[in-house]
């Protein structure tokens, strides 16, 4: 009779210093951020809630020292070196113990879904096409702060890695700037008040041929950060104001040829929170603010719509009403009687309240703002550019990323017909803007 063992996985065990003996560790884990939950729930392969962040170096991308640098960065990231696993009342992240995902040539369309077992169970995945390395995040682990946070360091490493010059100036080391800070700081800054619950009335929404199955639209437009300062100076608003409007005019123009429209144009803003609390978290802190149009008599001239825009956006950026919206976040997450809710009967309920608020927004526009860079690395670094998956009722989205003098503003499509787009740019070039413009071409297919 054979004698009954136990098998333990290499990646579970560690050594014992003392005796040379291998004893089992304990496994890393670690909770969702309040954001976070919902991800899990609503992902798959037609809305993937995954972001792209690349950047764009001055030189071909050597794809076998890129892979080096992976692997020299992603251990000091916890929060990246994790898998997501499914408990009796929430989801949860485990340490993941695998060898890196491996670096691919890109031949795929962008923001896919990152499907469980796949990538060696990893939420985020890395790739490269000539001058540019990609980096592509599954929301559930962070928002695009986080996400250019990992990114940042992966580049200065590959860049060391490249350049012996600038490892005689630097070491491996993470950066001054770069935080591996992981507090939900949605739970710390929690104050129980009257709540900002999201609006669940329909908005417009924008309709149209789609593409084909499979088929993801990319359009950047390059624009001068100082002339379009200038002109949005000239409206006396913010750039982040000025691109909203310009964004809510084009469906204005193009999708209801400026008439009335019983529904509003809804975009919605997500704010990164982290200054207004004072937190470096490398989780998802974010907060949605919806900048809100509706057009309610025939032909509003820009100046009109801007005014109307900039207003509604600003007065919801107000700190109070940024802890009411937090206050309504985490509100359910807090509940003693929802956190004994079993995950499966969580899930229906966390479903049923997406799609009733799925539909009351009619596009996204996120700005990232200014990306900083160490200068030691500058002199490699061209571009940044970001955007989104699209998601129910939203076959469009912008993304926003500044770099030196260059705003890069993307576009991400599902819909054959580019209008909203046309829409946009044209509205800047009218304002005087130089632009350029470059897609992938799936309209021209």
């Amino acid at each position: 009779m054979r004698k009954k063992t136990t098998t333990v996985k290499i990646d579970t065990i560690k050594e014992n210093n003392f005796s040379g003996r291998l004893q089992p560790r304990d496994i890393r884990w670690d909770k969702l951020d309040n954001t976070a939950h919902l991800f899990p729930v609503i992902a798959g392969e037609k809305m993937s809630n995954v972001y792209r962040i690349s950047v764009t170096l001055t030189e071909l991308v050597e794809p076998d020292i890129l892979q080096q640098a992976l692997d020299m960065v992603l251990p000091k990231f916890e929060l990246f070196d994790v898998r997501l696993r499914r408990g009796v009342f929430w989801h949860y992240f485990e340490e993941n113990g695998k060898n890196s995902p491996r670096v691919q040539e890109e031949n795929q369309f962008p923001c896919r879904y990152i499907r469980k077992g796949s990538n060696n169970d990893y939420l985020f995945r890395v790739s490269y096409y000539k001058y540019r390395i990609n980096l592509e995040v599954f929301h559930v682990l962070t928002d695009g702060m986080g996400g250019l946070n990992f990114l940042r360091e992966l580049t200065y490493q590959y860049l060391r890695l490249r350049h012996p010059e600038i490892m005689c100036r630097t070491d491996d080391g993470l950066s001054s700037g770069t935080t591996l800070n992981r507090e939900d700081s949605f739970l710390k800054n929690y104050r129980d008040m009257d709540k900002a619950p999201y609006s669940t009335q329909r908005a417009y929404l924008i309709k149209g041929e789609a593409l084909r199955e499979g088929e993801f639209g990319v359009m950047h437009g390059y624009i001068k950060f100082s002339e379009l300062k200038k002109v949005c100076h000239g409206y006396g608003v913010s750039v982040n104001d000025y691109l909203v409007a310009a964004m809510v005019w084009s469906i204005y123009t193009e999708c209801l040829n400026s008439a009335p429209s019983k529904r509003s144009i809804r975009i919605a803003v997500p704010v990164n929170l982290r200054p207004y609390y004072n937190s470096n978290t490398t989780k998802n802190f974010f907060a949605i603010v919806h900048a809100e149009f509706h057009p309610v008599k025939e032909k509003y001239s820009f100046e009109e719509l801007l005014k109307e825009v900039s207003a509604d956006l600003r007065s919801k950026l107000g700190h109070d009403n940024l802890e009411r919206i937090i206050s309504y976040n985490v509100s359910n997450q807090v509940s003693t009687f929802v956190r004994l809710v079993p995950l499966p009967i969580k899930n229906l309920a966390m479903k049923y309240i997406y799609r009733r608020s799925g539909l009351s927004s009619t596009s996204t526009l996120s700005n990232m703002g200014r990306v900083d860079i160490a200068e030691l690395y500058r002199p490699y670094i061209e571009l940044f550019h970001g955007y989104m998956a699209v998601s129910m009722g939203q076959p469009i989205k912008g993304t926003v990323f500044t770099y030196g003098d260059t705003l890069v503003f993307s576009f991400s499509y599902v819909l054959k017909d580019p209008c909203v787009q046309r829409g946009f740019f044209r509205r800047l070039k009218d304002d005087g803007l130089e632009l350029e413009i470059e897609s992938n071409g799936v309209n021209y297919g």
